[in-house]
């Protein structure tokens, strides 16, 4: 006995290990009944789940190029970061994109670009772009509405996201004069930081039903008087992640405010249906559209992927009919990714933005109806460019999702469905989330903005233009195939887009209640810390 025990206690570190990795070699080879690949290949074989487990992290910081990986590439990422960290967002040494591939866009500048005259409001605040129409004014709401900024955030629900940084969006936005859309999940105490509101009502109706889940009109009117940051209300129809699909918010990520903000149990899945209960077809969705309008006294509109066409023009049929319908419509890209999904919906079903958008503008020009309607866009245009090219075929406003998300610190890690997102944006995990300074981020969030809209202006003002509404079709040109090789968007798509009223925008400045909580002194100081 005396033996065996100094046998044991004498037993050099290898010894331990090479018993340890007996151990597991049988284990492997006798017990395991889950893994071909470990058991005819005992020891070793963990090693391939072990690389398999961080293979996305390895491929996004070591494998993959700048231009290669997808939703967003290094370069995309780069520049998001850069920018909202008020650092140079410049590269050098010219392009390394592949300007000849299928789809690569080009802006036809000027040849004497736009000259700010004296006193323009842009020569002090550069990053200063107020939307070019006003919702609900054709509709002469109560209340109406003209966004302080073309580039806003999307709708992204708190819940699917974090407290934190919901709040850091919502104090960015309100520092840049952007506005922030609720999503889906309901008006949270993190929306109510100062910025001005969109509130979505999705098919669950959060925030908004009754004891038995349905629709409440008395809730909507209480929450819009009781919360007048609350500038416009978005009906969504689907999103481009995932159309005609319900949103799952799982257990995991429901917390007892999160329960009470949405009006739902704690303890089991929030499954959204994917159709609304108070409306059967398009005409009674018009009119449920023009109820809520009629109660709240602020613009309604629609958010929607495309897919059958036919569906449009018996929308833009009613409105034309009518006389009346949403004040404003959210075209989402397939190519939409805040909302996870099964890889079928999130890889086929729906129209990218780009087929999406101009199939539905050329359905409402037809009818006559472009000047009616602020026509709002998403899905990856949150960079200068795509924004430019957006506004060339008729898009009035730009939402983005994850590429503000990117600017409060996500790192693309594509864990947000898990409750385990490493940054604490998507996660409902108070470790996590612990390392999210909201004053720092949010103050990313106003940097972001302002640098995208200031670089967007500087493209505007090379094409000859003052604004980016006055973009048209034969601004930007898009490769096609080899064959037919660089041709205008207006020749592509086969329309031009309609003229918009550009001198409104000049009112706006005599007209600062429509602008909601525009601060033009924040902006200020925002752009001189910028410069």
């Amino acid at each position: 006995m005396q033996d065996f025990l100094s046998f044991w206690a004498n037993l050099p570190w290898w010894g331990w290990i090479l018993i340890f990795l007996t151990i597991v070699a049988v284990m492997d080879i006798f017990f395991n009944r889950k893994h071909t690949i470990i058991h005819n290949f005992p020891v070793v074989g963990h090693l391939r789940y072990f690389l398999e487990s961080f293979g996305p992290e390895l491929r996004q910081y070591i494998v993959a190029n700048n231009r290669e990986e997808l939703p967003f590439n290094r370069r995309e990422r780069g520049w998001i970061y850069a920018s909202a960290k008020n650092m140079n967002n410049y590269e050098g040494f010219g392009t390394d994109q592949d300007i000849y591939s299928t789809h690569y866009i080009f802006i036809n500048n000027a040849m004497l670009p736009f000259k700010l005259p004296q006193g323009h409001p842009n020569i002090k605040n550069s990053g200063f772009v107020p939307s070019a129409k006003v919702m609900g004014a054709w509709n002469k709401r109560k209340r109406p509405y003209r966004p302080a900024s073309v580039i806003n955030v999307s709708a992204m629900s708190y819940g699917s996201l974090s407290a934190k940084a919901i709040e850091s969006l919502n104090e960015g936005c309100k520092l840049s004069g952007a506005y922030h859309n609720t999503g889906e999940g309901g008006f949270s105490p993190y929306h109510a930081r100062g910025a001005d509101v969109v509130f979505q009502i999705g098919t669950g109706y959060f925030g908004v039903r009754d004891d038995k889940g349905n629709f409440s009109m008395d809730r909507l009117v209480r929450l819009v008087t009781e919360n007048p940051q609350i500038r416009a209300i978005e009906l969504k129809l689907s999103q481009g992640a995932k159309p005609g699909k319900g949103g799952v918010l799982p257990a995991s990520k429901i917390s007892r405010e999160i329960s009470e903000i949405r009006g739902v149990p704690m303890g089991k899945d929030v499954v959204s249906p994917p159709y609304h209960s108070t409306f059967d077809d398009i005409e009674s969705m018009v009119e449920f559209v023009e109820s809520i309008a009629n109660a709240t006294g602020l613009p309604t509109g629609i958010k929607s992927a495309v897919g059958q066409p036919k569906d449009w023009e018996i929308l833009a049929q009613i409105m034309h009919e009518k006389g009346y319908g949403p004040d404003f419509i959210a075209i989402d890209g397939g190519e939409g990714g805040t909302g996870a999904a099964p890889p079928s919906f999130a890889d086929h079903v729906s129209l990218p933005w780009i087929y999406a958008f101009t199939d539905v503008y050329k359905i409402f020009q037809k009818f006559k109806l472009t000047d009616r309607i602020v026509f709002v866009a998403s899905g990856k245009l949150g960079f200068p460019a795509n924004a430019a090219m957006a506004f060339a075929l008729g898009a009035d406003i730009i939402n983005v999702g994850r590429e503000a998300m990117l600017s409060i610190g996500c790192i693309q890690a594509q864990s947000c469905h898990t409750n385990t997102c490493p940054s604490g944006v998507a996660t409902q995990n108070k470790w996590l989330q612990a390392g999210i300074d909201v004053k720092d981020k949010a103050m990313r969030t106003n940097f972001y903005f302002v640098k995208f809209r200031k670089e967007l202006l500087q493209i505007s003002h090379a094409c000859g233009y003052e604004h980016p509404c006055q973009f048209n079709t034969d601004d930007v040109d898009i490769n096609l195939s080899d064959k037919n090789l660089a041709k205008t968007l207006a020749i592509t798509f086969s329309y031009h887009k309609d003229e918009v009223n550009f001198d409104s925008v000049r009112q706006f400045l005599d007209c600062p209640h429509l602008g909601g909580n525009l601060n033009l002194k924040n902006l200020r100081i925002t752009e001189d810390a910028i410069n």
